[in-house]
């Protein structure tokens, strides 16, 4: 279902008629000489292409329309190769909807002190024109990214890469749908939102649907794809009965494997992304759905439970991100504070996303003991382990806010053999109980998206794409910036 659209950055490099064709016939040359090794060497998801080399406001202008309209092209990097007046690059730059990365280099590494020369610092000012330019772009209040270092640095590519993820989650956040299954959990706050607003600011369409809409699709589904799917599983999945009759087992599994099968089929249908579900709103539907959603999850579908549809959009937005790898729908279960090894446990009464597995998931029917619905089936599986991000967004009525802490994930000591969920256990930065104090004075939620293929920094670029106010929480946190609102 997570498709990779085909997205391309544009190389835009600015300098001018005052050193002459012949000057400008170089930087040309040394343009291309980039373009070309970084899109053979660099490992970038994306390609580049060099587009022009800017040497008018016109000609700016004109690019930047071209990019706004061009549905290929996710981005827009620039590079200052020699002294390039700025003012050129006001309107243009003003006109421009698509992500911008300022790449502060220059094509040779060293200073040649031997040889350097005035005709050298004609062709190698990139140290002047990067202040120039960075200073519209200051100026202009554009939220774009610097990245600094010689272009065939791995470093430097590695921060262009990732910026690239970043940026193709912006372009393709505008095509985020969910589905509302029944409306927000009542008396729970954190979980409401200005739909209308996060469509404005994120691209965001959300729906809602009566839960009836969706049982009607999936009291269609067929027992020739339900009994399908079930063999499937076999050699899928480790199915593991219990003290189940085996009967009885496989009528739950397969009942989760229709509403499965219906919710695909539903979603697909109307073109959406995303979804949630609320265990308080299930009429027509013998569980609530568990294995279901994960199953979805594991395809690329966002989710969060109980009508939370700000997580289930962000959800698939850093999927979209990072191609669906290790990221999923998360919420703070428990605590550890045990002294010296305080943590958080990480999961959800069943709907934990397989792509944080760290083994074999097991298909499990155990009673739910909310909802007052039958015993749902459901994937338990270890979770991942490693250093990651939790983010969760917010709504202050005002604007939004969202939260970015920083966290490590760890491998429990004991089994849980009575909580029948699959589960993550971590140690937040800077430290347990300033990052609990830090994420509840800023107001955080308990549902989260949990990701160990994206870093904080590149959770924060997408946040200045879309004028979010960010909280990061990490080991250089303070609780003092936290409440005095300087953290942002």
């Amino acid at each position: 279902m997570l498709k990779n659209n085909k997205k391309e950055f544009w190389f835009v490099v600015g300098s001018q008629h005052l050193y002459g064709e012949e000057a400008l016939a170089e930087v040309k040359r040394d343009s291309e000489a980039i373009v070309n090794e970084l899109n053979e060497k660099a490992n970038l998801p994306f390609p580049i292409v060099f587009k022009s080399l800017a040497t008018s406001a016109a000609e700016i202008r004109k690019i930047m329309k071209e990019v706004n309209y061009n549905d290929e092209v996710a981005g827009v990097i620039t590079w200052m190769h020699t002294f390039s007046p700025a003012k050129m690059w006001i309107a243009g730059t003003k006109l421009l909807q698509k992500p911008l990365l300022h790449l502060a280099t220059q094509f040779y590494e060293n200073i040649p002190w031997k040889t350097i020369d005035m005709d050298y610092m004609n062709l190698h000012q990139s140290a002047h024109g990067d202040r120039e330019y960075g200073f519209i772009n200051a100026r202009l209040n554009k939220n774009n990214k610097v990245v600094v270092g010689h272009w065939k640095d791995a470093e430097v590519q590695k921060e262009v890469a990732e910026w690239m993820q970043v940026a193709y989650g912006y372009c393709e956040s505008e095509n985020i749908k969910v589905a509302r299954f029944g409306d927000n959990m009542r008396d729970v706050a954190v979980t409401e939102g200005d739909k209308v607003e996060a469509q404005i600011q994120f691209g965001w369409t959300v729906d809602y649907f009566a839960i009836g809409d969706l049982v009607k699709v999936v009291n269609e589904v067929s027992q020739k794809d339900i009994d399908a799917a079930y063999e499937e599983f076999k050699e899928i999945y480790t199915l593991d009965m219990g003290n189940n009759d085996p009967a009885y087992y496989e009528k739950q599994v397969k009942e989760q494997i229709k509403i499965e099968i219906g919710l695909r089929n539903f979603l697909e249908a109307g073109n959406y992304t995303a979804f949630t579900t609320n265990f308080e709103d299930l009429y027509g539907l013998s569980q609530l759905p568990g294995l279901a959603v994960q199953r979805l999850n594991a395809e690329g579908y966002g989710f969060a439970g109980e009508g939370d549809w700000k997580t289930a959009a962000l959800s698939r937005l850093i999927k979209i991100m990072t191609n669906n790898c290790k990221t999923g729908f998360m919420e703070d279960y428990t605590y550890e504070l045990s002294a010296g090894s305080e943590a958080i446990l990480g999961a959800h009464m069943l709907e934990v996303d397989p792509t944080l597995a760290a083994s074999k998931p097991r298909v499990v029917v155990k009673p739910l003991g909310i909802g007052g619905k039958d015993d749902p089936a459901r994937l338990i599986f270890d979770g991942t382990e490693g250093k990651g991000v939790v983010v969760s967004m917010l709504d202050l009525g005002t604007h939004y806010r969202l939260l970015i802490n920083e966290v490590e994930a760890i491998k429990a000591k004991e089994d849980a053999p009575n909580l029948p969920v699959a589960k993550l256990l971590w140690k937040p930065q800077p430290n347990f109980k300033e990052a609990v104090k830090a994420w509840i004075y800023a107001g955080g939620g308990h549902h989260t998206v949990a990701t160990f293929a994206l870093t904080a920094e590149q959770v924060y670029d997408w946040s200045r794409m879309v004028n979010l106010e960010a909280v990061v929480i990490d080991k250089d946190t303070k609780i003092k910036d936290i409440i005095n609102g300087t953290c942002k």
